[in-house]
């Protein structure tokens, strides 16, 4: 018999791990329709690496003014969401975990596909497409301290969501979410439980923006707080004030499913992954709509398998990418086009130190030194 959503928000509570009283509880006002968790949901379930973890260093840095840097291929740990080991997990460039956030109970925290760190990199901001839920995580304490969504149920009422892809906690502390199937982007203030802004109209799947949206799955804030929206359906990528100014909007060229769309380190560009097979990352100028980069191979090791994130690397230009059905997460040479860092196997999942399955999202920890801390 499946568990119910109060047995085990109760068992969550009870082992510690979901700290839901920091926070204004969530009102459960619909229930939504229930979805059928399948084996490929519940992944592997609820693991973790085995490896003695060392204590993490203090946050000294911002993204603003990070700590040192390592340098080429990485120039700074990563915290990988590991989606079907329902695990974060943070990896240095010298391959070491050196941090694991393990699903605390697999109804309410399973499936982890995108993970972003707070302007003070004190919590990490998690999306669940197919729980049907986000939450924040606080990473020194390991805990969930909120959620939004209700899990194993979609919908588009109150604390319901339908695939949502994304989350990021803004510098305001508010949340912001791709709903992909109810076709909106929502801003969601977490003191109150309710939608403060929403771009797109619930259940209307067209490009319009911000009135619009045609199955949105990225919403990234940028530096001086405008959004960075990027829709499936026909490509499309818009830069939107949070009052709802369209300041542009192009479509990612050579790109059939793009995903997560991010700027570049200077602000001046936008990189984006195509979630295809064969993938693609394709940076382009927003002004002209053209590429000025793109990594594309057909086939053999360097063939991207829905590739669902890609991040131009700050110090050494070179890209980051999350190969998700190659279950790793990699590091391309800007110049040469070759892959000169990898984490994880292709073609072989697993939990233990140095496997992934099926990753699907990557931040930065820019925050804490951990090459000092390793001396």
């Amino acid at each position: 018999m499946r568990t119910s959503l109060a047995t085990a928000l109760t068992l969550a509570l009870s082992l510690g791990s979901v700290a839901l009283a920091q926070t204004k509880p969530n009102r459960y006002t619909t229930t939504g329709i229930e979805v059928p968790v399948t084996p490929e949901m519940t992944g592997a379930g609820a693991v973790s690496s085995g490896v003695t973890l060392p204590k993490p260093p203090p946050v000294t840095g911002s993204r603003a003014k990070p700590v040192a840097h390592w340098g080429k291929p990485l120039p700074y740990p990563i915290v990988i969401a590991d989606r079907r080991n329902n695990r974060l997990i943070e990896v240095t460039p010298d391959k070491r975990i050196v941090w694991e956030f393990a699903s605390p109970n697999l109804k309410v925290y399973r499936g982890n596909e995108d993970v972003n760190f707070s302007a003070d990199g004190l919590q990490l901001a998690v999306s669940e497409e197919d729980n049907f839920d986000i939450h924040l995580v606080d990473y020194e304490n390991k805990a969930i301290t909120w959620t939004y969504g209700i899990p194993d149920h979609r919908g588009s009422g109150p604390n319901l969501l339908n695939y949502p892809d994304d989350a990021h906690l803004l510098a305001d502390g508010k949340v912001i979410t791709a709903d992909i199937r109810n076709c909106r982007i929502l801003v969601i203030d977490p003191k109150t439980q309710e939608i403060a802004t929403q771009f797109g109209t619930t259940g209307k799947c067209e490009h319009k923006p911000p009135q619009l949206l045609a199955h949105p799955n990225g919403a990234t804030p940028m530096e001086n707080g405008d959004l960075l929206f990027t829709e499936i359906s026909g490509s499309w990528i818009s830069r939107v004030t949070r009052e709802g100014v369209v300041k542009w909007s192009v479509r990612a060229p050579n790109v059939r499913y793009p995903s997560d769309a991010f700027p570049t380190v200077d602000g001046k560009q936008i990189i984006v992954a195509d979630f295809s097979k064969p993938g693609r990352v394709v940076i382009f100028d927003p002004a002209t709509g053209k590429a000025t980069w793109e990594y594309f191979v057909k086939e053999g090791e360097g063939m991207l398998d829905h590739s669902s994130i890609a991040r131009e690397l700050p110090h050494t230009g070179d890209i980051l990418v999350v190969d998700d059905l190659n279950d790793r997460v990699i590091v391309i040479d800007r110049q040469t086009r070759q892959i000169i860092w990898q984490y994880g196997e292709k073609n072989k999942k697993g939990h233990t130190p140095g496997l992934l399955n099926y990753p699907d999202g990557v931040d930065l920890d820019v925050f804490r030194d951990w090459k000092a801390a390793a001396k």
